[in-house]
């Protein structure tokens, strides 16, 4: 992102440039991280890890970009997980730091594959959301940089924690 921002991009390069900075983001927040420091609760008003957050991000790549927009079965490990979302968030305290950086990055590398098959951002979605009809994939995009930026939020709070000791 070393051209960041581009000023006057069209609609779908905005949407592209601010998921792909708080992705980039996102798994900076792994760099030179102990495995300790990834499961710490380091907020005291919160149960959430570094490790928490990434692997439910991952979870959420997965679940909007291949369940929800392309109607395809979960991959790996959220196939074979107990419903709902809270296991990600616990999960991740047995993940190493390796881990859950591959686990980021393919779920990423899935849903930027999922979003370049749509020539619109019309598009939408195979599966309904909210019991009521399919997103767009506008509003899918727009969800999941809201959600990556809230949790990057989180992160920056965690990391000033580590860098505090």
């Amino acid at each position: 992102m070393s051209d960041y921002p581009h000023l006057h991009p069209n609609e779908r390069d905005t949407l592209t440039q601010f998921m792909e900075e708080h992705r980039s983001l996102t798994l900076s927040a792994l760099d030179g991280l102990t495995e300790t420091d990834a499961t710490a609760r380091l907020l005291p008003a919160t149960d959430m890890s570094i490790g928490g957050i990434v692997k439910h991000l991952a979870h959420m790549e997965d679940l909007w970009f291949t369940y929800t927009l392309l109607g395809s079965p979960l991959p790996s490990p959220w196939a074979a997980a107990p419903p709902g979302e809270e296991w990600a968030w616990r999960s991740a305290a047995g993940d190493t730091v390796v881990e859950l950086r591959r686990l980021y990055a393919e779920a990423c590398t899935r849903s930027r594959a999922a979003v370049a098959r749509y020539d619109g951002l019309d598009a939408r979605a195979a599966r309904p959301s909210f019991g009521k009809a399919p997103v767009s994939l506008r509003w899918l995009w727009t969800q999941m940089i809201r959600e990556t930026a809230q949790h990057r939020g989180h992160l920056d709070l965690m990391l000033d924690v580590i860098r505090a000791r």
